[in-house]
């Protein structure tokens, strides 16, 4: 058995153990190596999906249709969503730029920030940028306030677990699922390597113009939310720039590595969870520990 067989199905034994069921894939954004454990097929995106809709506004600001500093008021009525940073925890009306509703959107994951992006930029525009780029495998379908409108939202927490327990209910076959935003033919959804696809023209860009993947990155590289792959992939010579997406049983995160000595590998990381929980500190440990096994194959 080859060593990268032997680590891939080991990463593997260790992920089911935690109770996780993931897609990964990394790549060497430069040689095009890779090494991917289960990576085919399409997973609903939760807050993944904010990239590409970052993409979308800058598209159009580069191109002149929106400006940058262009105010965007947003009213304490339309944060009504459950996010716990940025704008939903705003008690009164405020303007701010779209550059710097994007920050909120990237940088801090916030649902407002990223539907008040939709008002501007709707998803079927989003989506036609993808397709230009030819990431058919990503579907931008719905607005972001409806990540907390799950069955989650109407049970008091003692009974949160019931949520969970519905989330991880499959269907006997096909599309379909109980729970809308988990329906990877309704909600916003994607697959690893349409994912990676998109990582790849950011970080080496050939259909999109450069200055706006640049952007983009800078954004990413300010992700505030570090407790899931980050600690297991930046040190002082290595730049982690990500973007996080959890929901009920999922917790992804894709991002690129990017090294002292210019090697750049991209890692995508969609999974589920078992657990019945909503913190789940042993699981996000495992999804590090596995990312890490998969790029140090390729580094």
């Amino acid at each position: 058995m080859s060593e990268r067989k032997r680590v891939v199905e080991a990463v593997g034994a260790e992920l089911e153990s935690a109770g996780l069921r993931a897609r990964i894939l990394a790549r060497d954004l430069d040689s095009h190596a890779e090494v991917a454990l289960a990576s085919e097929g399409a997973m609903p995106l939760a807050s993944l999906v904010k990239v590409p809709i970052a993409l979308a506004v800058l598209n159009r600001i580069e191109a002149g249709e929106l400006a940058a500093d262009e105010q965007v008021r947003v009213d304490p009525a339309a944060t009504g969503t459950a996010s716990p940073t940025g704008v939903a925890r705003f008690r009164h009306p405020a303007r701010i730029a779209i550059e710097d509703l994007l920050t909120l959107a990237v940088c801090f994951s916030d649902n407002t920030a990223a539907d008040a992006l939709l008002d501007l930029v709707p998803a079927s525009d989003v989506q036609r940028d993808l397709d230009a780029l030819g990431l058919q495998g990503i579907d931008v379908r719905h607005r972001l306030d409806a990540l907390v409108s799950t069955p989650l939202e109407s049970l008091d927490r003692s009974e949160a677990h019931l949520a969970y327990d519905l989330a991880q209910a499959r269907p006997a076959y096909g599309d379909g699922h109980r729970i809308w935003q988990l329906d990877v033919s309704r909600a916003n959804s994607g697959t690893a390597r349409d994912l990676m696809g998109l990582l790849a023209e950011l970080w080496r860009p050939e259909r999109v113009d450069p200055r706006i993947a640049a952007r983009l990155r800078d954004l990413m590289s300010g992700n505030v939310v570090r407790h899931r792959i980050s600690p297991d992939l930046m040190s002082d010579s290595a730049q982690w720039s990500s973007k996080t997406g959890t929901l009920l049983h999922l917790r992804h995160e894709i991002g690129v590595v990017d090294h002292a000595d210019g090697q750049s590998i991209a890692v995508v990381v969609l999974s589920e969870s078992s657990n019945p929980a909503s913190v789940q500190p042993a699981a996000e440990a495992a999804l590090g520990a596995a990312a890490r096994a998969l790029h140090d194959l390729l580094r």
